[in-house]
């Protein structure tokens, strides 16, 4: 069965359809430098407007790439509390377009 939203993937193999904020929490907290090094959130489907990487860093903490074809973002950040990479990660994918969902509307109707 496919992911409703959205996957993560991890380099050691780890896979969890739609994760929720603590789930993604556990997939970065699980991350070490020797041989799993990233997790890769993404829409389930074929080529995906957007994604989200995070890798943890060789010196500590983490670096997350978030990119957004659809809006033009392409952002880079590092930080060391997963909690809150977590949570920011969890609320910028809430924002984002999924396949099958309708279109938000930002103007005034």
């Amino acid at each position: 069965m496919r992911a409703v939203h959205y996957r993560a993937d991890s380099e050691n193999g780890d896979h969890i359809d739609d994760p929720s904020e603590d789930a993604l929490f556990l997939l970065i907290d699980d991350l070490d430098v020797s041989d799993n090094t990233f997790v890769v959130i993404r829409p389930d489907g074929d080529d995906p407007a957007w994604s989200v990487s995070v890798a943890v860093l060789d010196r500590g903490g983490y670096e997350v790439v978030r990119r957004d074809t659809t809006h033009h973002e392409h952002d880079v950040v590092t930080g060391t509390c997963v909690d809150r990479i977590a949570r920011d990660l969890t609320i910028w994918m809430a924002a984002r377009d999924f396949p099958g969902r309708p279109a938000r509307h930002t103007g005034d109707v």
